[in-house]
């Protein structure tokens, strides 16, 4: 059986991502699969904020960090080695992704400590996730957040009132929650099909 062409789509949190897999033309695309996958250890808390030391504190020991961004990177590879197997095991072929992110600032940029700690997290789980899909050949584009809508409006070449509905009509197939995580994830697959 000739393999299925699909795209994936992700919104980055801080420690695991939403996950949405599309498939078919990208006029009318379908959902195939909706989950959430680690990018941290969930047995160790401090994984998910990696650069934290405390609420509020930037962590200045830096073999901590070194240590919980090696688990980080581990982890993302695990869940994204996992994702791929069962996704190809069910006769998908995926190719290009897309990462929805809260942003690209250079946290060297930001002065308060905790603003700059998230920044490197945002930073981290962003890449250690591209860095796995690139290692299955899988090309990535990277949206911001909040320009997210209008880059798919552009990109499609729809309006945004017909961009939301599709979006939300993907929700009455999955399996699970459909909050904003699961929608931009779908936005961010849908663009990665086109």
């Amino acid at each position: 059986m000739k393999p299925q062409p699909a795209a994936l789509g992700f919104q980055v949190k801080s420690g695991w991502a939403a996950a949405v897999l599309l498939t078919g033309p990208d006029r009318s695309p379908q959902l195939c699969d909706v989950r959430r996958i680690d990018l941290s250890d969930p047995r160790l808390p401090e994984t998910r904020q990696p650069y934290h030391a405390a609420m509020g504190k930037l962590e200045a020991e830096m073999t901590k960090v070194n240590r919980r961004v090696r688990i980080v990177r581990c982890i993302a590879q695990q869940s994204i080695a996992t994702l791929l197997a069962g996704y190809r095991g069910k006769g998908y072929a995926i190719t290009r992704a897309a990462l929805v992110v809260g942003s690209q600032i250079d946290p060297g940029s930001i002065a308060n400590p905790d603003i700059r700690a998230h920044a490197f997290e945002g930073q981290l789980f962003r890449s250690v996730l591209e860095e796995a899909l690139h290692g299955y050949r899988i090309r990535t584009e990277v949206l911001i957040e909040r320009d997210a809508y209008a880059q798919g409006v552009t990109k499609l070449k729809e309006s945004n009132e017909d961009v939301r509905p599709m979006i939300q009509n993907f929700g009455r197939a999955a399996q699970g929650p459909w909050r904003a995580e699961q929608k931009l994830a779908a936005l961010a697959a849908w663009l990665a099909l086109c």
